[in-house]
């Protein structure tokens, strides 16, 4: 069977859940398909469009079928809504975050902003005003699948004093007790800041 753009993204997202982002590369995926690294270049010209071919079948499982606000829909109820399947989408992969934070032309994610926005702006928000909520809450989705992404060292972890760290930083450790304590998760965490972002109830 002739290789493909599609074949090349499938062995890129298998490698990327095997071995995360940093051992992804053309010259890797070419020797998992039995072909030549140049050979990846008439589909695939460099690492970055790689990325990008990445992210959009990153995105398309939860976005292929994204619609615009309803008429009656809260604007704060359908945005909440977006940025939990982006982060959905993200966290389905080892390192999704990367990859989707780092595919600067992505089309996909370019089509979900621009309907973000168009629906923020039906609802009455100004044009200005829609488009900062909506880059907010995309660059803290980003920032929080990365951060949830990216474990501590474990080198680092076993020499770190815990204890001298409360006691220097008692009102943050205090904040995150009295979070945890009361039962809440890191879902609850990522949507109880999301709500800081878009002003809902």
């Amino acid at each position: 069977m002739a290789l493909n753009k599609g074949m090349i993204v499938d062995e890129a997202l298998k490698l990327l859940n095997e071995s995360g982002i940093d051992r992804v590369s053309l010259r890797e995926l070419a020797k998992r398909l039995g072909v030549k690294a140049p050979t990846l270049y008439w589909h695939v010209k460099n690492k970055a469009a790689l990325i990008n071919e990445m992210a959009e079948r990153i995105l398309q499982s939860e976005f292929h079928d994204l619609q615009a606000r309803g008429s009656d829909e809260a604007w704060q109820t359908w945005l909440m809504d977006v940025f939990n399947r982006l982060r959905r989408a993200m966290r389905a992969y080892t390192d999704g975050g990367r990859v989707v934070a780092g595919a600067h032309l992505s089309l996909s994610m370019s089509d979900v902003m621009e309907t973000a926005i168009r629906s923020l702006l039906t609802a009455g928000v100004s044009l200005r005003e829609s488009r900062l909520i909506a880059l907010t809450a995309q660059h803290f989705t980003f920032g929080f699948v990365i951060e949830e992404q990216t474990p501590p060292d474990a080198e680092m972890s076993e020499d770190f004093d815990m204890e001298q760290f409360a006691k220097d930083h008692p009102t943050m450790m205090a904040g995150i007790e009295e979070y945890f304590n009361a039962g809440h998760t890191a879902d609850d965490l990522f949507n109880d800041g999301l709500k800081l972002i878009i002003k809902t109830q």
